[in-house]
């Protein structure tokens, strides 16, 4: 978006004063009461809002600032879960990404880094992973050749994961 310095600090405080709250109720369930680490990952998920602040907006930062504190939660559980416990600890149901709030956060950050795919490799995208059709079959209702779609589809995934980490939805 090519803000300004002046921009960026004011979005950061809209940032906070928006989602500081719901952010930290979010993170507290997560991390199963811990006020401190609730309050830690908040923290870090704003100082990433700031790093990036070039390329979000107050309206549509929800979506990326929930999976980037949810990134941060499963992050600091596998390196807690990689280190020996005297006392082994349980798997706690935040960590599994089954629950509906994450699908439906992680289609939000899909469906905004598809946004930034080219026509055609939106298309190729569509056909093969949202609609399950073969090479051939996506060729076929594209109208280009088979190992056109397969271009395309390399350069649609790359740049969709491309957009994905700069959206801080998944690491480098």
């Amino acid at each position: 978006m090519g803000n300004t310095p002046d921009q960026e600090d004011e979005l950061i405080r809209e940032l906070y004063s928006r989602y500081r709250r719901p952010l930290y109720g979010y993170v507290l369930r997560a991390v199963g009461g811990d006020h401190q680490h609730a309050e830690d990952v908040v923290q870090e998920t704003l100082l990433r809002a700031w790093r990036n602040a070039h390329a979000l907006s107050v309206d549509q930062a929800g979506p990326w600032l929930y999976t980037v504190a949810r990134n941060l939660v499963v992050s600091g559980y596998r390196k807690q879960n990689a280190r020996v416990d005297e006392v082994p600890m349980l798997e706690r149901d935040w960590a599994r990404p089954s629950d509906d709030f994450d699908r439906v956060l992680q289609g939000w950050q899909v469906a905004e880094a598809m946004r930034v795919l080219s026509k055609d490799h939106r298309a190729v995208i569509a056909e093969l992973f949202f609609r399950r059709r073969t090479i051939t079959e996506a060729a076929s209702v594209l109208g280009v050749p088979p190992g056109t779609v397969k271009s395309r589809s390399f350069y649609a995934l790359r740049a969709l994961r491309d957009a994905l980490e700069e959206r801080g939805v998944t690491e480098p």
